[in-house]
């Protein structure tokens, strides 16, 4: 079965453009950059922390990538996350301070991001990014 969500594609002011999407995580919609580069989904602290059922906690682990490698990292489970018709229960995301991209994100008039989507749901799902059809596709096994 593939699932099919619509894409929005934001124009960076001459430093490219970036793959926005609609989640709901705790019940609630947030936005999120489609990030193939990212190893992980990640989640911003802050956005995050305000929900009283999120559980975060502190890694031992170093993020890298977002210009810095020492930058503290945690972790949250998310009992789901739902990405148009897919859902993903109990994924476990990296939490970082994620406040400059979105000042960055403000600067430039766009709206204010959760965090990414990274590789470990883009691979699992096979997902395929169509940019003429401004689509991404996943595809689930269905079961009986």
């Amino acid at each position: 079965m593939t699932i099919t969500v619509p894409l929005r594609i934001i124009d960076l002011h001459e430093d490219g453009y970036h793959l926005l999407l609609e989640i709901r995580v705790y019940d609630a919609p947030f936005t999120v950059v489609l990030d193939t580069g990212a190893s992980k989904t990640a989640f911003d602290k802050d956005l995050l922390q305000v929900h009283e059922q999120a559980l975060i906690q502190s890694s031992d682990k170093l993020s890298t990538g977002l210009g810095t490698n020492d930058m503290q990292s945690f972790t949250a489970t998310i009992p789901e996350l739902c990405i148009g018709e897919l859902t993903v229960k109990n994924i476990e995301v990296a939490v970082l301070d994620l406040s400059a991209i979105n000042l960055a994100y403000a600067q430039m008039n766009h709206p204010q991001v959760l965090g990414v989507i990274g590789g470990d749901i883009l691979t699992r799902y096979k997902a395929v990014i169509d940019y003429g059809k401004k689509e991404l596709k996943f595809k689930v096994r269905q079961t009986k």
